[in-house]
């Protein structure tokens, strides 16, 4: 099961809404930094759910928007695959380390460009966590969310202290 569908029963848990909700709720949450959540797939996720039994729909309001609520077979997923998630440690995959495995491949001005531009790259999307999570706190979101975000942005502060090295090192001639 993937994370957004995980997202879609978790968000319903607490009642009943229509997809524009979920997907407000979510952005609401920051899921978009922390979760990957391709909000355009919620829709789908939603009636997909819904035929596999998860979600059941309470009605279809004005503008043809259907209403979902989480079935018990969905809460017992639900639980089931959060637990799983809690329990199991997955790599994190990120085609950057594609790109570290072949920095060797580069010459040295490229590969230091491409190497500054990264770090560029990180500063801005820190500040934008920066920046989601003070928002998030604005709107009263949830507290334990803010953990997801915080927890990105320490991974993108790793890689940022990582690369900031790193392009030393290259311009040092110790690495690739």
């Amino acid at each position: 099961m993937s994370s957004t569908r995980v997202l879609i029963l978790g968000t319903l848990l607490d009642g009943p809404l229509h997809g524009y909700e979920v997907r407000r709720r979510l952005e609401l949450w920051g899921a978009g930094y922390w979760a990957n959540v391709a909000y355009g797939s919620i829709y789908h996720g939603l009636a997909k759910m819904a035929g596999e039994g998860l979600l059941a729909v309470v009605e279809h309001g004005p503008g043809g928007k259907t209403v979902y609520e989480v079935t018990d077979d969905g809460r017992e997923e639900f639980r089931r695959q959060l637990l799983t998630y809690w329990w199991e440690i997955k790599p994190i995959v990120d085609p950057f380390q594609v790109a570290l495995t072949f920095m060797d491949r580069l010459a040295k001005p490229d590969l230091v460009n491409a190497m500054n531009a990264r770090l560029e790259q990180l500063r801005a999307a820190i500040s934008s966590t920066e920046r989601a999570l003070e928002a998030k706190l604005a709107f009263d979101a949830p507290r334990h969310v803010d953990e997801c975000i915080r927890l990105a942005n320490a991974q993108l502060r790793s890689q940022l202290d990582w690369i900031e090295t790193a392009i030393e090192r290259v311009e040092n001639g110790e690495l690739p």
